[in-house]
């Protein structure tokens, strides 16, 4: 929480260790590069889920400038958690490297 003199306070203030700031607001927006080091997905990956609906959408703040809410970013992470650790998040099936054209399997 902010006080008078706008200094984050210590409940506020980000584990020592860590680079990342901790959420100040619910209306705190974060631009591409912060979107990236929270969320290690390719720009062409964020937009494909956005588009499909399955990411926060990203809003202009200007002509050239867009933002995502930090909040929302926030809550797709802890769902995203949530359904990767109860098995509803359906992983990739893993490479049948039988098939593989150079380096094959010996067997």
């Amino acid at each position: 929480m902010l006080d008078q003199s706008n200094r984050v306070s210590s409940a506020d203030a980000a584990p020592s260790g860590s680079s990342s700031p901790r959420r100040l607001s619910s209306k705190q927006t974060i631009r591409r590069p912060e979107l990236r080091k929270i969320v290690p997905l390719a720009d062409s990956t964020i937009y494909e889920m956005e588009q499909r609906g399955e990411f926060p959408r990203r809003f202009h703040l200007t002509s050239r400038c867009v933002v995502w809410n930090l909040a929302e970013v926030e809550a797709w992470i802890d769902a995203r958690r949530r359904a990767s650790e109860t098995g509803l998040l359906h992983r990739a099936p893993a490479p049948d490297v039988r098939q593989r054209k150079t380096r094959p399997v010996r067997q």
